[in-house]
């Protein structure tokens, strides 16, 4: 009888032993839905709806380039050639506060604050060994931010990127800048990354998500018989590419 005992331990103890750390089953999975070709008789478009200028360059007249460093060009001066070649938006225009603001700039103290050009920041975006210029001015008196990036070619410097909206944060990550944008809907926010193409020689716009800003709820488990609950899509309608292109058109300058 001893031995049995001893013999019902060990094999309880094995058990026990075998069960830790082992795959535990996580329940029924959603059924796996195939994607639906939509409107095969759709006559594909041949032509973009919406002009967000994503492969627009531009030289700056007017703005030398010393030595060929960036970093010696005057990121007020870059921002007040804007200005002037386009009097239509700043002179008497939407954004005449910036304009008005541009006297500002240069002076300490309370009034260099009111300077609407932002700190200029340098990487290199473009892979070619030599630090970009990414700089961003506020579009007053409404709460806009223009985000610009330039680069030196054949001596002279070169708008690669131009775009504005109401910014909530803007990122470098590798040959790219994300910009993030509060959204109408609670709870989203917008993203859009702009990243270096070296076949167009511009900043394209590769990216354009509308994501969750706050902690994101657990789905309700799946159902015994395997199929999934009915819940709230994680993007809200309208979050689209379309629709994202769509606000992308409105606010970007295509200049």
């Amino acid at each position: 009888m001893l031995v049995a005992a001893v013999a019902v331990l060990l094999a309880s103890a094995a058990v026990g032993c075998g069960d830790a750390g082992e795959l535990q089953g996580a329940g029924s999975t959603p059924t796996a839905i195939s994607p639906d070709k939509l409107w095969p008789d759709l006559t594909p478009a041949s032509s973009p709806a919406f002009d967000i200028g994503e492969v627009d360059t531009e030289v700056v007249k007017g703005v030398t380039v010393p030595g060929g460093d960036i970093r010696r060009v005057d990121p007020v001066a870059v921002v007040r050639r804007e200005i002037a070649a386009h009097p239509g938006d700043y002179a008497k225009g939407p954004y005449a506060e910036t304009a008005r603001r541009m006297a500002d700039c240069g002076h300490s103290g309370a009034r260099g604050r009111r300077c609407p050009v932002l700190k200029a920041y340098y990487r290199d975006l473009t892979g070619d060994g030599h630090a970009d210029l990414t700089l961003g001015f506020r579009q007053l008196p409404g709460n806009l931010t223009a985000v610009r990036v330039y680069t030196v070619r054949d001596g002279g410097l070169v708008q690669v990127m131009a775009y504005e909206d109401a910014v909530s944060g803007v990122e470098l990550a590798g040959r790219s800048v994300i910009i993030r944008a509060p959204s109408e809907v609670a709870g989203y926010e917008y993203r859009l990354q702009w990243t270096w193409d070296q076949q167009q020689r511009a900043m394209l716009l590769t990216h354009d998500e509308m994501l969750r800003t706050g902690s994101r709820k657990h789905s309700p488990r799946p159902s015994a018989s395997g199929s999934a609950p009915v819940t709230p899509s994680a993007s809200p309608p309208g979050s689209g590419p379309a629709s994202a292109t769509s606000r992308a058109s409105s606010s970007a300058s295509g200049r």
